[in-house]
């Protein structure tokens, strides 16, 4: 768990070097301790606002033992197996199958399921699912997910204004036009290899406790093969609009393939099911 600490922690700290890298680039030593802090601020208000901001992108609804009984009644049973507290549950109205966890911590939690996942998985699916989730919650990934989403966002925005309006060098003097095109192009493809390294290894993790919290590998393991053969025909336009969020799902949500594949922050989902299938063989034993 330390080890896991410590390599998001150095992940994180190379994101912000990013914001440095960039406020270099526009002003300088003065830009650089202005993205910096800027970057500091980014971190403190996603530490306290980015769940919040995350389900509202998505429209995310409320739901209660009243509203939705069973997937309430389930997440409620779930996460007394993990020993966790009740997190807020949401539905979001989309028609992909697709599920996510947010919050700062395990006090503070959110899961959101999509309509299409309830649509498309069975009782015993959605449980392997949202087991999944909840061991997101457990291992406190959910935090780091959330932040690293709302930081490659603001790299983004950073780097598209340094392609724009351009940046100084070392001495105040314009910087070259395509470097500042450079910045645009890199900047945001490393900010989504931070991400990749933070996420694909949590995913596993993540299946691997929630197949334990729901006490069926299997179960999750088929979820992820509907799942997977289902959400690549059917587009989430506010992930598409918002990409760094993309790593918070169970599944890619994003229909890029291709060259875009090699960057995806999630593991295939052949060895995420290989694994899983391996695991409910071992409870056999």
């Amino acid at each position: 768990m330390f080890a896991n600490w410590l390599k998001t922690s150095i992940l994180m700290a190379a994101i912000m070097a990013l914001f440095g890298a960039i406020g270099s680039y526009i002003g300088g030593a003065s830009g650089m301790m202005m993205a910096l802090v800027f970057g500091g601020a980014m971190n403190i208000f996603a530490y306290w606002f980015s769940d919040t901001m995350v389900l509202k992108m998505y429209n995310a609804q409320e739901v209660d033992e009243t509203s939705a009984p069973q997937f309430y009644a389930m997440v409620r049973e779930l996460a007394r197996n993990a020993g966790l507290p009740m997190p807020r549950v949401y539905l979001i109205d989309e028609p992909q199958p697709n599920a996510f966890a947010t919050g700062r911590n395990p006090e503070h939690a959110a899961v959101a399921a999509t309509t299409g996942i309830l649509n498309l998985l069975s009782a015993r699916e959605i449980r392997g699912v949202m087991a999944h989730e909840l061991a997101h919650v457990q291992h406190r990934d959910i935090l780091i997910s959330t932040i690293s989403a709302t930081m490659a966002g603001a790299i983004s925005a950073l780097a598209n204004f340094a392609m724009f309006f351009g940046g100084r060098d070392s001495e105040g003097r314009p910087a070259n036009p395509i470097a500042g095109l450079l910045v645009a192009l890199l900047a945001p493809l490393a900010a989504s290899l931070i991400q990749m390294a933070i996420s694909r290894a949590r995913e596993f993790e993540a299946d691997r406790g929630g197949a334990e919290i729901c006490g069926d590998p299997n179960a999750l393991a088929d979820a992820l093969t509907k799942i997977d053969h289902y959400a690549r025909g059917i587009p989430m336009p506010v992930a598409e609009e918002h990409p760094a969020t993309a790593q918070m799902m169970i599944m890619n949500p994003l229909s890029g393939g291709g060259l875009a594949g090699l960057f995806s922050t999630h593991p295939a989902t052949e060895e995420r099911v290989a694994r899983l299938r391996a695991l409910a063989s071992s409870y056999r034993r």
